[in-house]
C-alpha cells in the first residue's frame, strides 16, 4: 500500500484553479522554502499523523469533543506551516522581484496578496 492509499481519500479545493495550485504560474527554480526543506516534510509527516489520528478517533468511535479538540490542533499546526511558508516566499520571492523591479515585483506583491487572501478565508 503506498503513503498516498494510506492517507485516505483526498478533498480537493475547488477554490483555486489546478494549474495554478501546482505551478503557482512561474518557473519550477529553487524557492524561497528550499533551505528548509526537510524541516517542512517533517513538519508535514507530523500533520498527516496528526489527520491519519483523527481517522482512527472516528474508527475508533470517540467522543465528538475529542475529535474536534485535535481538529483544532490539525487545523493549528498546517495554518503555522502555512505562514511559515508565506514568510520564506516573501523573504526569498517578493525579495527577489524587489531587487529585479519592474513588472515582476507588482506580480510578486499581487501573488502573495491573493495567498494571504486564501488563508484568511479559511
Amino acid at each position: 500500500m503506498t503513503t498516498t492509499e494510506a492517507a485516505g481519500p483526498t478533498v480537493t479545493d475547488t477554490a483555486a484553479p489546478a494549474a495554478e495550485t501546482l505551478t503557482g504560474g512561474h518557473d519550477q527554480g529553487t524557492h524561497g522554502y528550499h533551505k528548509q526543506k526537510d524541516e517542512h516534510l517533517k513538519r508535514l509527516r507530523r500533520i498527516e499523523g496528526q489527520i491519519r489520528g483523527l481517522q482512527r478517533m472516528v474508527d475508533e468511535d470517540v467522543y465528538c469533543i475529542d475529535i474536534l479538540t485535535q481538529v483544532s490542533a490539525s487545523t493549528k499546526a498546517l495554518q503555522s506551516f502555512a505562514l511559515q511558508l508565506l514568510e520564506e516566499h516573501l523573504r526569498h520571492c517578493v525579495a527577489d522581484a524587489a531587487v529585479k523591479g519592474g513588472d515582476e515585483i507588482d506580480a510578486k506583491v499581487e501573488e502573495a496578496t491573493k495567498a494571504i487572501a486564501r488563508l484568511l478565508r479559511t
